[in-house]
């Protein structure tokens, strides 16, 4: 047999059995491909093919190939002719090795879309986003709960655009509280023939707050020079709705008012804070009426400046030293009777007066809660304070000439001269005389009549003896006056 049809011959086998040469590849074991990729990894950096049996060397054939072969052999030495060497199994190996790489490529594609799905799939119903989130807040140093309760920690408290605790939340709701105050006096006019008539006229605007509703009669607290003098009062309420009020009482020493109304359209409710929490830098908001209607609930932002600072104010019933929180939240003509909040919405002051001298700003004064809250208890049930009562008439010393001071002596500066005595009063049946000097009254220098005021309305009771040091004459003495109303 000649080179050619032997050649040929292989070819028509090759050609029958394309099968059993896919099966080869799927038939290496393992340690053979290893052993057999790398002596081809060689001998593709030196030649492709450095041996007459090229095919052995590439892949385990199966036994028909075998016989076939060894039959080429025998042939083979007979003729003793060398073959010439061919790359037709190693292109075929490689398009076959090109065709895996392609389909593992395409399983890997294909693994990878099926996961995905998978994963959105069931991972919302599963905590792992939720354990992510804690462990990247943890590599972000947000501080998160910790379980461990020996150690200390931060935790991150949840947090909202729009809480209950907002200053715009708490000022809507606290606004439905707010009311202005009309206070109409009665004027007299002539007609051009002589007769006189009279009519209410607008003579004072000013602002309160619904503090209490019980059954169909709701409360308001404002300030007594918003009151005063009026004929008639009329209440504009948060919802547009103007309703006459009733003065339950009014004491002017501490320019307090209460007013009472039909609690029908009444929506809301202010409520007291403790003043005596209040310290220099709180942040505190006034909301009020300035410059009347027009400008109803303004809210105005500002911190406590001081607080107990004390301002000599004059009332229809004397001088007075008033107790005061000092802010510098904008007040206006028209605040006066309005709320001084905190943060939380809670009234720890009535907006009473300002410093309004050329040059000065963001000096409002406003009266504690705590000095009001007994001074409303009273007026609601007496319709009044009810003070103890001297019955004298009082004059600073140092407003007296020193002409009618009765050879005082030159160390007594400050005190409180009698100018008169009320028969049968307390002061009149304690042996109190007119032009005796006051200086103490139980050990508690007196130096105005501020002072005496103050002590005696705040210190002490009806039914309390008092003992008044004196000068009388130039000589101290004392006098034993028992209290009453």
């Amino acid at each position: 047999m000649n080179y050619k049809d032997e050649f040929e011959r292989e070819n028509e086998n090759n050609t029958q059995h394309p099968s059993d040469e896919a099966s080869d590849v799927h038939d290496i074991k393992p340690e053979e491909y290893e052993t057999k990729s790398q002596q081809g990894e060689e001998g593709e950096r030196q030649s492709v093919f450095t041996t007459s049996e090229p095919e052995s060397t590439v892949l385990e054939e199966s036994e028909d190939d075998k016989s076939e072969e060894r039959s080429q052999e025998s042939t083979e030495e007979r003729s003793e002719e060398p073959l010439q060497p061919t790359n037709r199994v190693e292109l075929k190996n490689n398009s076959k090795n090109k065709k895996k790489k392609l389909k593992g490529f395409a399983s890997m594609v294909a693994a990878g879309v099926v996961g995905s799905v998978l994963t959105l799939t069931i991972l919302p119903y599963t905590d792992y986003m939720e354990n992510f989130s804690n462990a990247g807040s943890q590599s972000n140093g947000i501080p998160i709960q910790n379980t461990n309760p020996e150690v200390n920690t931060v935790t991150a408290q949840p947090t909202s655009a729009k809480s209950s605790s907002s200053i715009a939340d708490t000022v809507e709701h606290l606004s439905k509280t707010i009311v202005g105050i009309v206070n109409y006096q009665q004027r007299q006019s002539r007609s051009f023939y002589g007769s006189s008539t009279s009519q209410d006229v607008e003579s004072g605007m000013g602002t309160g707050v619904i503090f209490q509703k019980k059954n169909d009669i709701a409360y308001i607290v404002t300030n007594n020079h918003v009151v005063e003098g009026a004929t008639k009062l009329e209440v504009s309420l948060f919802n547009g709705e103007k309703v006459n009020a009733e003065v339950v009482g009014t004491d002017a020493l501490t320019d307090l008012a209460v007013l009472k109304i039909d609690s029908k359209n009444v929506e809301a409710t202010a409520q007291f804070g403790d003043s005596s929490t209040l310290r220099p830098g709180d942040e505190v908001y006034a909301i009020g009426n300035p410059l009347g209607l027009e400008f109803s609930r303004t809210v105005t932002q500002g911190i406590i400046s001081a607080v107990n600072r004390s301002i000599d104010v004059s009332t229809s019933a004397g001088n007075w030293e008033t107790n005061v929180i000092q802010t510098d939240a904008a007040i206006n003509p028209g605040n006066s009777g309005g709320a001084l909040i905190n943060p939380e919405g809670l009234v720890i002051g009535i907006n009473s007066l300002k410093i309004a001298n050329s040059g000065v700003e963001g000096l409002g004064f406003a009266i504690p809660s705590n000095d009001l809250i007994p001074i409303v208890n009273q007026l609601i049930e007496n319709g009044k304070v009810e003070r103890p009562y001297l019955g004298i008439g009082l004059s600073d010393l140092t407003e007296v000439p020193q002409l009618y001071w009765e050879n005082l002596p030159d160390s007594v500066k400050e005190g409180v001269m009698i100018t008169a005595v009320e028969p049968n009063s307390a002061a009149g049946n304690g042996g109190l005389r007119a032009q005796d000097v006051i200086v103490s009254m139980n050990g508690t220098k007196i130096a105005n009549a501020s002072d005496l005021r103050k002590f005696l309305y705040s210190e002490v009771k009806i039914g309390d003896e008092i003992k008044f040091e004196v000068y009388r004459d130039g000589k101290l003495t004392s006098v034993n006056v028992k209290l009453a109303k």
